[in-house]
């Protein structure tokens, strides 16, 4: 975007907290606060820092995430994709009601593997709440 002179844009910055467990076999990063274009990237470079094997499974723990934009839905795509394309899956867990709507209305909802608690996304992804390596926390 450019701007012209005399032009002011802001991007404002909205809390976004991210806690990584490393499993054995994959790994689950819990996302709470709001996700939006203006911490998007914190997001992106989060999972590519945390997650560096992208063949491994994936858990998203989304159950204190309370607001989700479209550049956040854009990045849960590219995750996903991105997951695929290197024989790897991810998974959502506990999806709250406010990002839940925009995965629905873009009918995003049904690409996903949603699931609603974490315990059953650990299953699913074939990851057990038991198989900690390691914690971050950002």
């Amino acid at each position: 975007m450019e701007l012209l002179p005399g032009e002011i844009t802001e991007v404002m910055m909205t809390p976004l907290s991210l806690m990584t467990v490393s499993m054995l076999r994959g790994t689950l990063i819990t996302v709470t606060g709001e996700l939006d274009a203006g911490n998007v990237t914190q997001l992106a470079d989060y999972v590519a820092e945390r997650h560096s094997e992208p063949g491994l499974p994936l858990v998203l723990d989304l159950s204190g995430l309370t607001f989700m934009d479209s550049t956040g839905l854009s990045l849960l795509l590219h995750l996903r994709a991105a997951s695929g394309e290197h024989g790897g899956t991810l998974h959502l867990a506990t999806v709250q009601p406010r990002p839940a709507r925009i995965l629905e209305v873009t009918g995003a909802y049904r690409q996903f593997n949603i699931h609603p608690t974490l315990e059953t996304a650990l299953q699913a992804s074939g990851l057990t709440s038991a198989d900690p390596s390691s914690a971050d926390i950002a």
